[in-house]
C-alpha cells in the first residue's frame, strides 16, 4: 500500500487543519516552536503539519489540541468550517 502524504491531499483538509493549528497557536501567542515542543513533535514536523504537508496522526493531533487547550472536535469543526468557506 502507497504512503500518503499531504502532497496527495485533493480534499485540502490538511492545508486546512494545519492553518487552524496556526491560528489558534497564534491566538495563544506561541511559537511555533514552543508549540512543537510543548506537544512532543519536532519543530520541522510541525511546520510541515501547519503547511498541511504530513499527514497528521492522531496522536499528534491530541497533543496538539492539549497544548493549544482545545477540543480536538473543535480544531476538525475549525478545519472544515475553512475548507467549506
Amino acid at each position: 500500500m502507497q504512503r500518503v502524504s499531504g502532497a496527495a491531499d485533493e480534499t485540502g483538509y490538511l492545508v486546512a487543519l494545519g492553518q487552524a493549528i496556526r491560528t489558534l497557536r497564534k491566538q495563544l501567542g506561541l511559537s511555533q516552536e514552543a508549540l512543537a515542543h510543548a506537544a512532543q513533535i519536532d519543530r520541522s514536523h510541525m511546520g510541515k503539519i501547519e503547511r498541511g504537508e504530513r499527514n497528521v496522526t492522531i496522536l499528534n493531533i491530541v497533543r496538539i489540541c492539549a497544548v493549544l487547550e482545545c477540543p480536538v472536535s473543535k480544531l476538525l469543526l475549525l478545519a472544515e468550517t475553512r475548507l467549506f468557506a
